[in-house]
């Protein structure tokens, strides 16, 4: 067991670092273009006089927003058409995961992704026709107290519909001052419930260990926020003798990439968890430390709520022959987005890449295939018992060889 990182694995540190990779939030933004739109202030009306550089100097942007800013019967702020012209110029990239994050967005996602937050402690995500739903439900949290449940369907929060709204918006009003109260409507097995929910401050806690009878402990990852990589560590290491483990993904929005590198290097002794390939660079390779433990037999439970670095990591233990993975197919969420920030505090996050399985698939659009399906009408009950199953069938077979 090596003490020290190797130097393929501190530069796949440094470079993953920067890489987020997120299903409820992950977004591709573009550069300081938009800073400039409108930054020449308004323009005179159609007879007012200009210097003749002026329009010649300035792109057709600029020009459009003085006009809009000096005639148009509505008046709007330079503020409101920066915004609008950065998202269109996102609209135009044509990729469903690129948003704009304004200043106090950005903040209460980087939060998050730290792993604290105010609001009602509900993951959301979009389904295939878009529609908004629960991913996922923190343990006694503001949501949960109210009743509501993973896989409901969002139809109102505040009296507002969600039809039509990114959920960037959705999950932003979800948030606000501890102590204030939002009334959301869900619908669940056809029936419309109102939840009225008092927000509180929270704190993830994303990964959670669980004893089951006799020789299966499951450890359930909620988020890759910062740390959980270590937990999950931890954990493996703490495992009894003997033992085997569930890693129980199912609704894993995603997270941190280094984090999902480290979970999976948990499991691994060394070699590559993922790689991508930004365009104009050659491809990099994110590889595990060379310290996971590699003998405790390992079942990864998935659903159609397991996306982009949970899938990251089942994809990555699949192919490695590390890991059975049961359940259903995943999401389907395997882009690279890269944050940058603004002059103004705001961000952009551009999906600069796909990425790729250690051998070479890729998972976005497609999802990870289970080794083992089971039917997501059984209900999450029955897919954790067949995980069990199967791990306690590895366990036996892991005894059995030892005894020669």
């Amino acid at each position: 067991m090596s003490a020290m990182p190797s130097t393929r694995a501190r530069r796949t540190r440094r470079v993953a670092r920067y890489l987020l990779v997120t299903a409820l939030v992950a977004a591709a933004y573009g550069g300081g273009v938009a800073t400039g739109v409108v930054g020449s202030g308004a323009g005179g009306g159609p007879n007012a006089s200009q210097p003749a550089a002026s329009t010649a100097d300035r792109g057709v942007l600029d020009e459009a927003a003085a006009r809009i800013m000096s005639e148009a019967a509505s008046p709007v702020t330079k503020e409101t058409l920066e915004r609008a012209a950065v998202n269109g110029m996102l609209r135009a990239l044509g990729d469903r995961w690129s948003k704009y994050f304004q200043p106090s967005e950005f903040a209460s996602f980087t939060e998050r992704l730290e792993g604290r937050y105010s609001g009602v402690g509900a993951w959301l995500r979009l389904d295939d026709q878009d529609r908004v739903l629960v991913a996922a439900v923190q343990d006694a949290s503001p949501a949960q107290r109210a009743g509501m449940v993973a896989g409901d369907r969002v139809v109102q929060v505040d009296g507002h519909g969600v039809a039509d709204r990114s959920l960037l918006d959705v999950t932003d009003q979800l948030r606000g001052p501890v102590g204030s109260v939002i009334d959301v409507e869900v619908v669940r097995d056809g029936v419309r419930h109102s939840l009225s929910i008092t927000r509180g401050e929270l704190e993830s806690r994303d990964v959670t260990v669980t004893r089951l009878q006799g020789d299966t402990e499951v450890v359930r990852v909620a988020a890759f926020t910062r740390g959980v990589g270590r937990e999950v560590r931890d954990a493996v290491v703490q495992s009894p003798a003997g033992s085997g483990i569930v890693l129980d993904l199912r609704a894993n929005p995603g997270g941190l990439i280094t984090e999902a590198v480290e979970v999976a290097g948990a499991f691994l002794d060394g070699g590559p968890v993922v790689s991508y390939e930004k365009r104009g660079a050659p491809a990099q390779e994110l590889d595990a430390l060379s310290d996971g433990v590699t003998t405790v037999p390992l079942v990864v439970l998935v659903d159609d709520g397991t996306a982009s670095a949970a899938e990251i990591v089942a994809a990555a233990l699949q192919d490695r022959g590390r890991a059975v993975i049961v359940g259903s197919r995943t999401y389907g969420k395997g882009s690279v987005q890269e944050p940058s920030t603004l002059s103004d505090g705001s961000a952009l996050e551009l999906t600069v890449g796909k990425y790729r399985t250690p051998s070479g698939r890729v998972i976005d659009g497609v999802g990870v295939a289970p080794d083992i399906a089971v039917r997501p009408s059984l209900g999450p009950t029955a897919a954790e018992t067949r995980a069990v199953e199967v791990l306690r069938g590895l366990v036996a077979a892991s005894d059995t060889a030892d005894r020669g």
